[in-house]
């Protein structure tokens, strides 16, 4: 592995006229490696972090950072690694392999250039991919369970959420919620029939992360309540169609 110094030795010596196996021979570099450099002067350098530079930029894909944020408040966690790395995961249970797909797909629009691997655990696999910069995207990033902590969104994060709220409250039922079918029954004419309705339920120990969900729901017309501090529940007919039609199950 050559520095930057001897790559520009080598291109400045080929500016003057020299030939490329003049140039091999007395650097004592590899003819093809000398080719390379003239094709290539500049090195390819790694992507860096588009909040950490100068004019920090908002993520690629924000419909896929929304729902990306969705399921790391919900089921995701940062963990540190030697030399700095950083390892986004999200915990998929294996009982919906669609949604490891949709959260590996959210990765991969976030984050082209980079790796996206799936750890099997003991009922899930942990979708994962490591970067140095995954705390300066998810600035919620924090020691200890999330509940224990406080939790709020960033100024450039509500930039984004501004257009892309269903993605958000996408991923947040696709990792803590669930839609299930409830029934009921009722005496009609001295029969009692049986009555089914769609539901949809979210569950989360955060009470700012509730907030979160709660506030994103009141913004975009979905009527929901507590059926205690840890749950809401939304069972209206009219939302439950709403939630239908930009969220639905997990699959």
């Amino acid at each position: 592995m050559h520095d930057i110094t001897t790559r520009r030795q080598a291109l400045t010596l080929l500016a003057q006229g020299r030939s490329m196996l003049s140039v091999s021979r007395e650097m004592g570099i590899a003819h093809a490696t000398i080719r390379y450099w003239r094709a290539h002067p500049e090195p390819k350098r790694s992507p860096g972090c588009i909040r950490c530079q100068d004019s920090p930029e908002l993520p690629n894909s924000p419909s896929g950072y929304a729902y990306l944020l969705g399921l790391y408040l919900g089921d995701g966690c940062i963990s540190s690694y030697r030399r700095g790395v950083h390892g986004l995961r999200i915990a998929c249970g294996n009982t919906w392999p669609g949604l490891m797909d949709e959260c590996e797909a959210a990765m991969r629009a976030v984050r082209p250039e980079g790796r996206v691997f799936r750890v099997p655990q003991q009922g899930c696999h942990s979708v994962t991919s490591l970067w140095k910069h995954w705390p300066c995207l998810f600035p919620q990033h924090g020691p200890g369970p999330k509940h224990h902590r406080k939790i709020e969104l960033a100024d450039w994060q509500h930039e984004i959420l501004n257009d892309h709220r269903w993605p958000l409250v996408r991923g947040l039922i696709h990792s803590d919620g669930s839609r299930f079918t409830n029934w009921t029954t009722r005496t009609v004419a001295g029969q009692t029939k049986r009555y089914e309705y769609p539901r949809y339920m979210f569950t989360n120990a955060s009470t700012d992360i509730m907030g979160i969900m709660t506030t994103t729901l009141d913004s975009l017309g979905v009527q929901w309540r507590h059926t205690d501090k840890r749950n809401i529940s939304i069972a209206r007919r009219d939302s439950v169609a709403l939630m239908d039609r930009h969220v639905g199950p997990k699959y």
